[in-house]
C-alpha cells in the first residue's frame, strides 16, 4: 500500500506531501488544476519515462519520493527480511538522464517497475497494468476458474529430470567413444599403481631418507658410542666426577642425580647400539622406494592435488565409466520413462485446456456483465485460449458494435481501457495491493456513474484504491477526498493539494455537480450523495 507519496517541482506541483490510507481515494479538481500530476508522480515511480519538461519552470530537477508498505508475500520473498516498508525515489532533472533509487541505494527504472509491478497498478493511459501482460491474464483466468495446475506441473518437472538426466548421460556417441577410451586409461593406470593410503608417500620419505644415508647414520652411531660406552670419555668424566663428590654430605644430592646420568648414558648407548646395528645398506630398496615416489608425484600431477584427490577421482571415474559402458541400457530406460512421462504430460495438459476453455466465456461474461454497468453498453469481451495446455491466453476487448475484438494492450481509449481493467479486476479477486484509475469515468454520466462509483468502492474494500475522477458520485463515495487547487499570480502557476472534510466535501461534490457550489440545489445533492455512500459502506 502507498503510505506517503512527496513530490517536488513536478510540472505545475512546486511542493506536496501527501499521506495515504486504505480504501478509496479520490483526487479531484478543476480541469487543468493539475490532478494528473499525482498519476504522473506515481508512474515515475514506477519507472515511467522521464521527460525533462516535466521539471518545473525554474527548478533544476524533479523529485519524486514514494513509502510503500509491503504485502506479507512480498516480505517473505525477500528471505525473511525484517523490513516492512519500501521507499521509491526518482529524480528528473532538467539535463541529463534521470536517476532512481530503492531504500537510498542506486538502482535503475527497469528496477523500479518489477519491484513496483508487486505493489502497484495503474489503470488510465499509462502503460503499467499488470492485467496487460498475458501471463498475468492465464494466472487470472486460471484463479477464477479454480483450474488445477499441479498435475501439469508435476509431469512438467519429471520431463525436465529426465531430458536432464538424457543429457547427463551423453547423447553424442562420438564425443562419448572418445571419453570412455580416456576413462579406460586412466582408470587402468590408476588400477595398476594401486593408490590406496593417503599416506603411503609420508612413509616412503621416512625410507628414502633412512636408506639414502645408511652409513653415515651407522658413523654417526659409532661416534657416539665412542664417547658413551662404559671406557668412553663421557662415562669416565662422569666416574671421576662421583669419585670426587662421592660420601661428602653436602652434594650427596648430585651425586645420586650423576649416578642416575650414568645410568641413562649406559641405556642410551644400548639403544644406539641397536638401531646402529639394524641400518643396513639396500640399494635395491632405495631404488624401490624412489620409483614408487615418481610414480606417486605423477599421479598427483595428473589426478589430484595430494594422494586423497587421485584415490576420490579413481572412485568417480571407475563409477562414470561403468556408467558410460551401461549407456545404452539406461538410454533404453530413459527413453521408455521419457514416453511414459510424456504421455501423461499430455493427458494432464487437455484437462488443463478443457477447464480453461470451459472457464474462459463465463469469466467474459462476467467482465462484460460490469461493463454494462459502467457505461459500455455495446462492448463484448472475449477470453482466447490458445496453445497445448491452453497457456496461450488473451483477453480481448471490442468497445463498440462492429469493433474487432482486440488485446487489451491494443485498447485505444484511456477511459475504455480503465473501465475494461476495473471490470476485470471485479471479477479477479488477485492484484497488487494499491489500484490507480485515471479516466475511468471519461464519457460516463447518469446511471453509469452511480455504477462506476460502486464499482470502485467495492474494489476499496480490501485495498488501497486512488482515482482521479470527475464524477460527483465517485468522489462521494470516497473514504478519503483530495483535492487539487491551482494558483496563478500572472508570473508563476503552482497547484496544492488538500485533504477535505465532511463540509469542504460537500463544497467540492456541489461544484462537481452544477459548476457553482453555493447552489443550494447542488449542495442537497451533494450532501445525499455522500449520506448514501455512508448508508453503502456500513
Amino acid at each position: 500500500m502507498l503510505l506517503e507519496l512527496h513530490v517536488t517541482n513536478l510540472g505545475v506541483v512546486e511542493e506536496l506531501s501527501l499521506l495515504l490510507g486504505p480504501g478509496l481515494t479520490t483526487v479531484t479538481g478543476e480541469t487543468g488544476a493539475g490532478k494528473t500530476m499525482i498519476v504522473t508522480a506515481i508512474d515515475l515511480l514506477m519507472g515511467g519515462r522521464a521527460d525533462p519538461s516535466m521539471v518545473r519552470s525554474g527548478a533544476g530537477e524533479a523529485i519524486v519520493e514514494g513509502r510503500f508498505a509491503l504485502p506479507a508475500s512480498a516480505v517473505d520473498e525477500q528471505h525473511g527480511s525484517p523490513e516492512q516498508e519500501v521507499v521509491f525515489r526518482r529524480v528528473v532533472p532538467r539535463e541529463g538522464r534521470s536517476r532512481a533509487y530503492l531504500d537510498g541505494n542506486l538502482a535503475t527504472a527497469s528496477a523500479l517497475a518489477a519491484r513496483g509491478a508487486e505493489l502497484i497498478d495503474l489503470h488510465g493511459q499509462h502503460a503499467h497494468q499488470s492485467l496487460l501482460s498475458r501471463s498475468v491474464q492465464r494466472r487470472a483466468l486460471d484463479r477464477f476458474g479454480g483450474i488445477d495446475l499441479q498435475p501439469l506441473g508435476d509431469a512438467d518437472a519429471e520431463l525436465a529430470a529426465v531430458d536432464a538426466e538424457l543429457v547427463e548421460l551423453g547423447g553424442d556417441e562420438r564425443a562419448r567413444a572418445r571419453e570412455i577410451d580416456l576413462l579406460r586409461f586412466q582408470v587402468a593406470e590408476l588400477d595398476e599403481v594401486g593408490v590406496e593410503d593417503s599416506d603411503e608417500d609420508d612413509r616412503l620419505a621416512a625410507q628414502e631418507s633412512l636408506l639414502a644415508d645408511a652409513g653415515a647414520h651407522r658413523e654417526a652411531a659409532s661416534g657416539a658410542l665412542d664417547l658413551l660406552d662404559g671406557d668412553g670419555p663421557v662415562s669416565d668424566a662422569l666416574a671421576r666426577a662421583i669419585g670426587f663428590l662421592d660420601r661428602r654430605s653436602p652434594f650427596d644430592e648430585e651425586v645420586e642425580r650423576l649416578r642416575g646420568v650414568v645410568a641413562e648414558a649406559s641405556d642410551l648407548a644400548a639403544r644406539l647400539r641397536l638401531v646402529a646395528d639394524s641400518v643396513e645398506e639396500d640399494p635395491a630398496r632405495l631404488d624401490e622406494v624412489l620409483a614408487r615416489r615418481q610414480l606417486l608425484a605423477e599421479m598427483r600431477r595428473k589426478y589430484g592435488a595430494d594422494l586423497d584427490a587421485v584415490i576420490a577421482y579413481h572412485r568417480e571415474a571407475t563409477e562414470r565409466l561403468g556408467g558410460l559402458l551401461d549407456h545404452d541400457a539406461r538410454a533404453v530406460a530413459l527413453d521408455a520413462r521419457r514416453v511414459t512421462v510424456e504421455a501423461a504430460r499430455r493427458e494432464a495438459a487437455d484437462v488443463v485446456l478443457a477447464a480453461r476453455r470451459r472457464a474462459a466465456p463465463e469469466m467474459a461474461a462476467r467482465v462484460e456483465a460490469h461493463l454494462r454497468e459502467l457505461a459500455m453498453p455495446a462492448a463484448s469481451i472475449v477470453v482466447e485460449v490458445g496453445g497445448e495446455s491452453g497457456d496461450e491466453v488473451a483477453i480481448l476487448l471490442s468497445p463498440n458494435s462492429g469493433s474487432s475484438a482486440a488485446p487489451l494492450a491494443k485498447v485505444a481509449s484511456g477511459g475504455e481501457l480503465a473501465r475494461a481493467m476495473l471490470a476485470v479486476r471485479r471479477v479477479v479477486s488477485e492484484s497488487p495491493p494499491t489500484l490507480v484509475f485515471d479516466e475511468v469515468d471519461a464519457g460516463v454520466g447518469g446511471r453509469a456513474a452511480h455504477s462506476v462509483a460502486a464499482a470502485l468502492a467495492a474494489l476499496a474494500a480490501d485495498r488501497q484504491v486512488l482515482v482521479v475522477t470527475h464524477l460527483a458520485q465517485v468522489a462521494a463515495s470516497a473514504d478519503q477526498h483530495l483535492a487539487v487547487e491551482k494558483f496563478d499570480d500572472g508570473t508563476s502557476a503552482r497547484a496544492t493539494v488538500r485533504r477535505l472534510d465532511h463540509d469542504e466535501r460537500i463544497t467540492e461534490v456541489s461544484r462537481m455537480l452544477s459548476g457553482s457550489p453555493d447552489s443550494a440545489t447542488a449542495r442537497d445533492h451533494a450532501a445525499e450523495l455522500l449520506t448514501d455512500a455512508v448508508t453503502r459502506r456500513r
